[in-house]
């Protein structure tokens, strides 16, 4: 039973009967005798054993340790599968959310830029004698002012947006 459990856990740990009499201070051949029955550590070694094994020492002499199945590592497998497939949809989801977000602002300031372009500037022709009349056209002319110089940078960052988040082909 000790034999099993410690060949079990020293394989667990990913550690060779080398590296394990390396950190025990012992040589190959005494890891080798333990693991095959031939001889047991004594009560100081099973404690620096437990010690370098991160296991108890009731561990060590009684429990059974069991290797991983290969079964575990397919379950595994399976479910960071099933997680990547996941996260493949959901920035696929989100590539698609920002690629319409940019093709319509895209749109919007087109669309804005034809109104103004066969509209003109309705408050040009408003009697600006009345002050509240005065505020409002000078609003909307500040307004039209900052979107006619900020728009076309704002419609190339949108393109630019359009052809970095459009599906590739593949």
């Amino acid at each position: 039973m000790l034999n099993e459990n410690i060949k079990a856990l020293r394989k667990a740990k990913g550690l060779s009967q080398e590296e394990l009499a390396i950190k025990l201070h012992v040589v190959r051949q005494t890891v080798s005798k333990w693991e095959q029955g031939r001889s047991v550590p004594d009560a100081d070694m099973l404690i620096s054993l437990s010690e370098v094994l991160e296991t108890p020492v009731a561990t060590l002499l009684g429990e059974t340790v069991s290797e991983a199945a290969p079964d575990d590592v397919r379950v595994l497998s399976e479910r960071l599968e099933v997680v990547n497939l996941q996260l493949a949809r959901s920035k696929e989801s989100r590539r698609k959310v920002l690629h319409w977000f940019f093709v319509g602002m895209s749109v919007a300031i087109v669309l804005v830029f034809a109104g103004l372009f066969f509209w003109g500037s309705p408050y040009l022709d408003w009697d600006f004698s009345d002050p509240e009349i005065a505020v409002v056209g000078t609003l909307l002319h500040g307004w039209e002012f900052v979107f006619v110089r900020t728009a076309p940078l704002v419609l190339i960052g949108s393109l630019v947006g359009c052809v970095l988040t459009r599906r590739l082909r593949s």
